[in-house]
Protein backbone atom coordinates (compact mmCIF):
# COMPACT_ATOMS: atom_id res chain seq x y z
CA UNK A 1 0.00 0.00 0.00
CA UNK A 2 0.94 3.64 -0.43
CA UNK A 3 0.95 4.89 3.16
CA UNK A 4 1.16 8.24 4.89
CA UNK A 5 2.47 7.77 8.43
CA UNK A 6 1.52 10.25 11.16
CA UNK A 7 3.10 9.99 14.60
CA UNK A 8 5.38 11.74 17.05
CA UNK A 9 6.70 9.88 20.18
CA UNK A 10 8.64 6.67 20.71
CA UNK A 11 5.33 4.77 20.88
CA UNK A 12 4.84 5.35 17.14
CA UNK A 13 8.29 4.32 15.95
CA UNK A 14 7.83 0.50 15.97
CA UNK A 15 4.79 0.85 13.70
CA UNK A 16 6.70 3.05 11.27
CA UNK A 17 9.59 0.62 11.14
CA UNK A 18 7.29 -2.41 10.81
CA UNK A 19 5.38 -0.88 7.90
CA UNK A 20 8.62 -0.07 6.12
CA UNK A 21 9.94 -3.59 6.74
CA UNK A 22 6.70 -5.06 5.36
CA UNK A 23 7.38 -3.37 2.04
CA UNK A 24 4.76 -0.64 2.10
CA UNK A 25 5.50 2.56 0.18
CA UNK A 26 5.60 5.18 2.93
CA UNK A 27 5.34 8.34 0.89
CA UNK A 28 5.64 10.75 3.83
CA UNK A 29 5.91 10.85 7.61
CA UNK A 30 3.99 13.60 9.35
CA UNK A 31 5.15 14.50 12.84
CA UNK A 32 5.24 17.39 15.32
CA UNK A 33 7.74 20.18 14.58
CA UNK A 34 11.13 20.07 16.33
CA UNK A 35 10.97 21.52 19.83
CA UNK A 36 13.64 23.17 22.01
CA UNK A 37 15.54 20.53 23.94
CA UNK A 38 19.03 19.22 24.61
CA UNK A 39 21.15 20.00 27.65
CA UNK A 40 20.47 23.73 27.53
CA UNK A 41 16.87 23.36 26.46
CA UNK A 42 17.52 25.56 23.45
CA UNK A 43 18.50 23.27 20.58
CA UNK A 44 15.67 22.29 18.26
CA UNK A 45 15.16 18.56 18.77
CA UNK A 46 13.37 16.42 16.17
CA UNK A 47 10.75 13.94 17.36
CA UNK A 48 11.49 10.19 17.57
CA UNK A 49 9.35 9.62 14.45
CA UNK A 50 11.24 12.38 12.61
CA UNK A 51 14.58 10.73 13.38
CA UNK A 52 13.35 7.24 12.48
CA UNK A 53 11.83 8.44 9.19
CA UNK A 54 15.07 10.12 8.18
CA UNK A 55 16.97 6.92 8.93
CA UNK A 56 14.55 5.07 6.64
CA UNK A 57 14.87 7.64 3.87
CA UNK A 58 11.25 8.80 4.20
CA UNK A 59 10.22 12.39 3.51
CA UNK A 60 9.36 14.19 6.77
CA UNK A 61 6.69 16.86 7.07
CA UNK A 62 5.93 18.78 10.26
CA UNK A 63 3.23 21.39 9.68
CA UNK A 64 2.08 23.30 12.75
CA UNK A 65 -1.51 22.65 11.69
CA UNK A 66 -3.51 20.78 9.06
CA UNK A 67 -6.42 23.21 9.06
CA UNK A 68 -5.21 25.27 6.11
CA UNK A 69 -6.30 24.58 2.52
CA UNK A 70 -2.69 24.44 1.32
CA UNK A 71 -1.67 21.81 3.89
CA UNK A 72 -4.76 19.73 3.09
CA UNK A 73 -4.09 19.94 -0.64
CA UNK A 74 -0.48 18.82 -0.14
CA UNK A 75 -1.70 15.90 1.96
CA UNK A 76 -4.25 14.83 -0.64
CA UNK A 77 -1.72 15.20 -3.47
CA UNK A 78 0.28 12.30 -2.01
CA UNK A 79 -2.41 9.96 -3.36
CA UNK A 80 -2.19 7.58 -0.40
CA UNK A 81 -4.16 4.37 -0.05
CA UNK A 82 -4.28 4.86 3.72
CA UNK A 83 -2.89 7.01 6.51
CA UNK A 84 -1.67 5.33 9.69
CA UNK A 85 -1.83 7.53 12.78
CA UNK A 86 -0.07 6.76 16.08
CA UNK A 87 -0.01 9.45 18.79
CA UNK A 88 0.42 12.21 16.23
CA UNK A 89 -0.74 15.09 18.42
CA UNK A 90 -2.79 17.17 15.96
CA UNK A 91 -6.51 17.07 15.24
CA UNK A 92 -7.18 15.81 11.72
CA UNK A 93 -9.79 17.84 9.80
CA UNK A 94 -12.44 15.95 7.84
CA UNK A 95 -10.69 16.76 4.55
CA UNK A 96 -7.59 14.94 5.81
CA UNK A 97 -9.59 12.00 7.17
CA UNK A 98 -11.28 11.59 3.79
CA UNK A 99 -8.24 12.03 1.52
CA UNK A 100 -6.71 8.50 1.50
CA UNK A 101 -8.66 5.78 -0.30
CA UNK A 102 -9.13 3.78 2.92
CA UNK A 103 -9.18 6.80 5.22
CA UNK A 104 -7.05 7.14 8.36
CA UNK A 105 -6.36 4.26 10.74
CA UNK A 106 -5.39 5.07 14.30
CA UNK A 107 -3.31 2.90 16.65
CA UNK A 108 -4.96 3.60 20.00
CA UNK A 109 -3.48 2.19 23.20
CA UNK A 110 -6.62 0.88 24.89
CA UNK A 111 -9.48 -1.54 24.37
CA UNK A 112 -12.05 0.89 22.99
CA UNK A 113 -14.49 2.22 24.02
CA UNK A 114 -12.65 2.12 27.36
CA UNK A 115 -10.14 4.94 27.74
CA UNK A 116 -10.78 7.16 24.78
CA UNK A 117 -8.54 10.19 24.93
CA UNK A 118 -5.06 11.40 25.70
CA UNK A 119 -3.61 9.14 28.42
CA UNK A 120 -5.11 5.65 28.10
CA UNK A 121 -2.10 3.71 29.40
CA UNK A 122 -1.69 5.71 32.61
CA UNK A 123 -5.44 5.77 33.26
CA UNK A 124 -5.67 2.00 32.87
CA UNK A 125 -2.94 1.53 35.49
CA UNK A 126 -4.43 4.09 37.88
CA UNK A 127 -7.84 2.44 37.61
CA UNK A 128 -6.42 -0.99 38.42
CA UNK A 129 -7.47 -2.52 35.09
CA UNK A 130 -6.37 -6.14 34.81
CA UNK A 131 -6.16 -5.99 31.00
CA UNK A 132 -5.70 -3.34 28.36
CA UNK A 133 -4.55 -3.44 24.77
CA UNK A 134 -4.27 -1.69 21.43
CA UNK A 135 -6.92 -1.12 18.75
CA UNK A 136 -6.78 -0.25 15.08
CA UNK A 137 -9.59 2.27 14.73
CA UNK A 138 -11.07 3.84 11.60
CA UNK A 139 -10.82 7.52 12.43
CA UNK A 140 -13.77 9.89 12.32
CA UNK A 141 -14.42 13.39 13.63
CA UNK A 142 -15.27 12.33 17.22
CA UNK A 143 -12.68 11.71 19.94
CA UNK A 144 -11.70 8.05 19.43
CA UNK A 145 -15.29 7.19 18.52
CA UNK A 146 -14.60 5.46 15.20
CA UNK A 147 -15.30 1.80 14.42
CA UNK A 148 -12.59 -0.72 15.32
CA UNK A 149 -11.00 -3.00 12.74
CA UNK A 150 -8.77 -5.06 15.05
CA UNK A 151 -7.54 -5.30 18.62
CA UNK A 152 -5.02 -7.07 20.81
CA UNK A 153 -5.24 -7.57 24.58
CA UNK A 154 -2.40 -7.68 27.09
CA UNK A 155 -2.25 -8.11 30.86
CA UNK A 156 -1.45 -5.01 32.90
CA UNK A 157 -0.11 -7.00 35.89
CA UNK A 158 2.59 -4.96 37.70
CA UNK A 159 3.96 -3.22 34.62
CA UNK A 160 4.71 0.46 34.80
CA UNK A 161 3.65 2.94 32.13
CA UNK A 162 6.96 2.72 30.30
CA UNK A 163 6.89 -1.06 30.12
CA UNK A 164 3.25 -1.13 29.06
CA UNK A 165 3.83 1.54 26.43
CA UNK A 166 6.69 -0.46 24.92
CA UNK A 167 4.61 -3.64 24.86
CA UNK A 168 1.62 -1.96 23.26
CA UNK A 169 3.82 -0.20 20.71
CA UNK A 170 5.17 -3.57 19.56
CA UNK A 171 1.70 -5.14 19.58
CA UNK A 172 0.28 -2.22 17.62
CA UNK A 173 3.07 -2.45 15.05
CA UNK A 174 2.38 -6.13 14.42
CA UNK A 175 -1.36 -5.51 14.30
CA UNK A 176 -1.25 -2.69 11.74
CA UNK A 177 0.97 -4.77 9.47
CA UNK A 178 -1.56 -7.60 9.71
CA UNK A 179 -4.48 -5.29 8.92
CA UNK A 180 -2.82 -3.64 5.93
CA UNK A 181 -1.85 -7.04 4.51
CA UNK A 182 -5.57 -7.68 3.88
CA UNK A 183 -7.66 -4.69 4.93
CA UNK A 184 -10.88 -6.22 3.59
CA UNK A 185 -10.52 -9.05 6.12
CA UNK A 186 -10.81 -6.51 8.97
CA UNK A 187 -14.10 -4.67 8.44
CA UNK A 188 -14.78 -1.76 10.80
CA UNK A 189 -17.07 -2.69 13.69
CA UNK A 190 -18.88 0.12 15.55
CA UNK A 191 -17.87 0.57 19.18
CA UNK A 192 -20.47 -0.48 21.76
CA UNK A 193 -22.38 2.31 23.47
CA UNK A 194 -21.68 0.77 26.89
CA UNK A 195 -18.36 0.93 28.72
CA UNK A 196 -17.20 4.32 27.44
CA UNK A 197 -14.58 6.02 29.63
CA UNK A 198 -12.30 8.98 28.95
CA UNK A 199 -8.58 9.11 29.65
CA UNK A 200 -8.17 12.78 30.41
CA UNK A 201 -4.80 14.42 29.95
CA UNK A 202 -2.39 13.97 32.85
CA UNK A 203 -1.97 16.81 35.31
CA UNK A 204 1.35 17.47 37.06
CA UNK A 205 -0.48 17.63 40.39
CA UNK A 206 -1.37 13.94 40.02
CA UNK A 207 2.28 12.93 40.25
CA UNK A 208 2.62 13.95 43.91
CA UNK A 209 2.13 10.88 46.08
CA UNK A 210 -0.93 11.04 48.29
CA UNK A 211 -0.04 9.01 51.38
CA UNK A 212 -3.65 9.10 52.58
CA UNK A 213 -4.57 6.65 49.82
CA UNK A 214 -4.49 2.89 50.33
CA UNK A 215 -1.14 1.23 49.60
CA UNK A 216 -2.48 -0.40 46.43
CA UNK A 217 -3.52 3.01 45.08
CA UNK A 218 -0.11 4.47 45.88
CA UNK A 219 1.58 1.59 44.05
CA UNK A 220 -0.63 2.22 41.03
CA UNK A 221 0.28 5.91 41.15
CA UNK A 222 3.99 5.05 41.19
CA UNK A 223 3.66 2.63 38.26
CA UNK A 224 1.46 4.99 36.23
CA UNK A 225 4.09 7.74 36.26
CA UNK A 226 7.22 5.62 35.88
CA UNK A 227 9.71 6.11 34.41
CA UNK A 228 8.58 9.67 33.56
CA UNK A 229 7.60 12.10 34.89
CA UNK A 230 7.85 10.04 38.10
CA UNK A 231 5.63 10.02 41.19
CA UNK A 232 7.26 12.03 43.97
CA UNK A 233 7.15 13.11 47.58
CA UNK A 234 9.16 15.31 49.90
CA UNK A 235 11.66 13.64 52.22
CA UNK A 236 13.23 16.01 54.76
CA UNK A 237 12.11 18.90 52.59
CA UNK A 238 13.75 17.50 49.45
CA UNK A 239 11.78 16.37 46.42
CA UNK A 240 12.39 12.70 45.66
CA UNK A 241 10.87 10.51 42.94
CA UNK A 242 9.72 6.99 43.75
CA UNK A 243 10.18 4.97 40.55
CA UNK A 244 9.56 1.45 41.87
CA UNK A 245 8.04 0.13 45.08
CA UNK A 246 6.55 -2.95 46.71
CA UNK A 247 3.79 -3.56 49.20
CA UNK A 248 4.80 -3.94 52.83
CA UNK A 249 2.98 -5.65 55.71
CA UNK A 250 2.87 -2.72 58.11
CA UNK A 251 0.70 0.19 59.16
CA UNK A 252 0.96 3.62 60.72
CA UNK A 253 0.02 7.24 60.20
CA UNK A 254 -0.09 8.16 56.49
CA UNK A 255 3.36 9.26 55.31
CA UNK A 256 5.16 7.96 58.42
CA UNK A 257 8.50 6.20 57.95
CA UNK A 258 8.12 2.97 59.94
CA UNK A 259 11.65 1.53 59.96
CA UNK A 260 15.21 1.96 58.71
CA UNK A 261 14.29 0.33 55.38
CA UNK A 262 12.10 3.28 54.36
CA UNK A 263 8.82 1.44 54.82
CA UNK A 264 6.15 4.15 54.51
CA UNK A 265 2.64 3.97 55.92
CA UNK A 266 -0.31 4.76 53.67
CA UNK A 267 -3.99 5.37 54.41
CA UNK A 268 -4.20 1.61 54.78
CA UNK A 269 -1.20 -0.69 54.53
CA UNK A 270 2.29 0.44 53.59
CA UNK A 271 4.77 0.49 50.72
CA UNK A 272 8.53 0.17 50.53
CA UNK A 273 10.29 2.03 47.68
CA UNK A 274 12.85 -0.06 45.81
CA UNK A 275 14.14 2.53 43.31
CA UNK A 276 14.26 6.27 44.05
CA UNK A 277 15.72 9.40 42.52
CA UNK A 278 16.78 12.48 44.45
CA UNK A 279 16.63 15.84 42.69
CA UNK A 280 19.58 16.19 40.33
CA UNK A 281 20.79 12.65 41.01
CA UNK A 282 20.56 9.38 39.07
CA UNK A 283 17.98 6.75 40.01
CA UNK A 284 19.29 4.25 42.56
CA UNK A 285 18.24 1.27 44.61
CA UNK A 286 16.88 1.96 48.09
CA UNK A 287 19.88 0.40 49.84
CA UNK A 288 22.30 2.60 47.90
CA UNK A 289 20.28 5.72 48.60
CA UNK A 290 20.06 5.01 52.33
CA UNK A 291 23.82 4.55 52.60
CA UNK A 292 24.27 8.22 51.86
CA UNK A 293 21.02 9.63 53.22
CA UNK A 294 19.65 8.64 56.61
CA UNK A 295 15.87 8.74 56.81
CA UNK A 296 15.01 7.87 60.38
CA UNK A 297 11.99 5.90 61.54
CA UNK A 298 9.29 8.28 62.71
CA UNK A 299 9.96 10.85 59.98
CA UNK A 300 6.86 12.11 58.16
CA UNK A 301 6.89 12.46 54.39
CA UNK A 302 4.91 15.16 52.64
Amino acid sequence: MRVIFMGTPDFAVPALRALAAAGHDICAAYTQPPRPGGRRGRELTPTPVHRAAEELGIEVRHPASLKGADEQAEFAALGADVAVVAAYGLILPQAVLDAPQHGCLNLHASLLPRWRGAAPIQRAILAGDERTGVCIMQMEAGLDTGPVRAGHEVAVATKNAGQLTDELAQSGAALIVCVLADIAAFPPVPQPAEGVTYARKLDKAETRIDWSMAAEMVLRQIRAFAPAPGAWCEIAGERCKVLEAEAADASGAPGEVLDDQLTIACGSGAIRPTVLQRAGKPAMARADLLRGWVVAAGARLA
